[in-house]
């Protein structure tokens, strides 16, 4: 076999390879597309749909009161609600204007219902608010009015269908506690007005900041410029607005470099409370200086002619002569001992106080309500009004301080401290009171200031 011829054989060789192959691969695709086919040839074929019976089914359902839906839903994007501040000279048709109002029936109403003519009593930027439909048809209105100081009261008028109703219940107030810090630089009065930290201080609470601190510091004379001075309070929200500033929890004042620091307790048993410095000892004196605001002292804790026998005789206590009715308030806390006639005191209260201290008023006009025999009273409490009972020649209150059923002067007990607390009392108060007013004292002071307690 020449050269050509053994390459041409192996040339062939390579064709007829490759020949044989392409059988194999046309074999197995053949075989694959013959396997397809006859897996479509024998799936079932679906029945004409015209060949499937029908039933009919007859059912009664309940339709949905479309009216009724439609009402509601009108009745929803047809009411407003509207907020507005009571201005100087505001007469119930211009509050009326200005919350939409068009509602002659309404505005008659609150004319003349008792309680809801209480709403036009609403000072100067206080909040009202109104709910109306789109026609002005007055749907309710509620304001909050103050029965006192410490005391409020939510008025809502209602529309009733064709009529309206209306009721009050007490205000939901939100109690916050804030706390204030201020330096004096002119006078005391200057330093809470100024807005450092984000208002000023409320005169009430000036107020008892210097009652709290009077026995230390002379604010008339002792205050000097960079003295200060820190403050816990109370205040009352509703809905965002102050409506009243409550009790001071705690204060502390600098003054000349020493700190005077006082903190209200009461004791979560007795119920019963006071001001205290952080050692727990009371800041309140035991009695006041005069239960009554008299013009004058008529008769002294001395011997004198009696003015009705005309006999020299004892006069076991001090009177202090003022005008018929005078409130006469209870010296310290107590329980009333006595309530009635006595001789010639007239109408008389006996208060029984702490250890063997008692108190007694005479020649009232009247008693205060609730005064009977068991009654407690805090110092400070209205017992009774001043008059000229028993043997009494004009309007005064016939005032006595006994000790231990003895009268003595009660001129003399002008520095009586209050009742101390007891072992137990004194340990939930520095668990309590104390604890948590030093850690809001030491948040308000300034960082490195530091000072000597008294």
């Amino acid at each position: 076999m020449n050269p050509i011829q053994k390459i041409t054989g192996k040339r062939w060789f390579g064709l007829a390879e490759t020949s044989r192959k392409t059988r194999i691969l046309a074999g197995g695709a053949a075989a694959l597309a013959l396997c397809a086919f006859g897996a479509t040839a024998v799936a079932p074929i679906a029945p004409d749909a015209a060949d499937i019976p029908v039933k009919s089914i007859a059912q009664d359902l309940q339709l949905p009161n479309l009216a009724d839906q439609i009402a509601a839903l009108q009745q929803d994007q047809q009411q407003f609600i509207h907020e507005e501040r009571i201005r100087p000279g505001d007469s119930l048709g211009s509050v009326f204007t200005r919350l939409g109002i068009d509602d002659q029936q309404a505005a008659a109403f609150v004319r003349s219902d008792k309680l809801a003519r209480s709403i036009l009593g609403l000072k100067t930027g206080k909040r009202i608010q109104a709910e109306t439909d789109e026609n002005g048809l007055m749907l309710s209105l509620r304001a909050t009015i103050a029965v006192n100081k410490d005391e409020f009261n939510t008025v809502t008028v209602m529309r009733k269908g064709d009529k309206f109703v209306v009721s009050k219940a007490p205000a939901e107030l939100e109690r916050r506690v804030e706390m204030r810090s201020r330096e004096i630089t002119s006078s005391l009065y200057a330093a809470t007005d100024a807005s450092v930290d984000g208002g000023q201080i409320p005169d009430s609470v000036v107020n008892q900041i210097i009652e709290m601190f009077s026995t230390s510091i002379d604010f008339r004379g002792d205050l000097k410029r960079g003295d200060r001075f820190n403050v816990v309070y109370e205040t009352f929200y509703q809905d965002g607005e102050l409506v009243r500033t409550g009790r001071v929890l705690a204060g502390e004042f600098v003054n000349r470099g020493v700190a005077y620091q006082s903190v209200w307790y009461e004791d979560p048993q007795t119920h019963q409370g006071g001001y205290y410095s952080l050692d727990g000892k009371s800041l309140k004196k035991a009695f006041l200086k005069s239960p009554v605001a008299f013009t004058r002292i008529s008769s002294g804790f001395s011997m004198r002619v009696h003015p009705v026998f005309n006999v020299w005789k004892a006069h076991k206590g001090i009177d202090m002569a003022a005008p018929m009715g005078t409130p006469i308030r209870a010296a310290g806390d107590g329980t009333v001992d006595f309530a009635g006639v006595s001789n010639g005191y007239g109408n008389m209260v006996v208060l029984k106080h702490w250890s063997n201290y008692s108190t007694a008023y005479g020649h009232m006009s009247r008693f205060a309500s609730g005064m009977r025999k068991g009654q407690k009273v805090h110092q400070g409490d209205v017992i009774g009004y001043v008059g000229a009972t028993g043997w009494a020649t004009g309007p005064h209150l016939h005032y006595e301080f006994r000790v231990g059923g003895n009268a003595i002067d009660p001129m003399a007990q002008k520095n009586l401290q209050q009742q101390p607390l007891t072992s137990g009392e004194l340990s939930r108060f520095r668990t309590t009171a104390a604890v948590e007013m030093s850690h809001r004292f030491s948040l308000l002071n300034p960082a490195g200031n530091a000072m000597a307690a008294r």
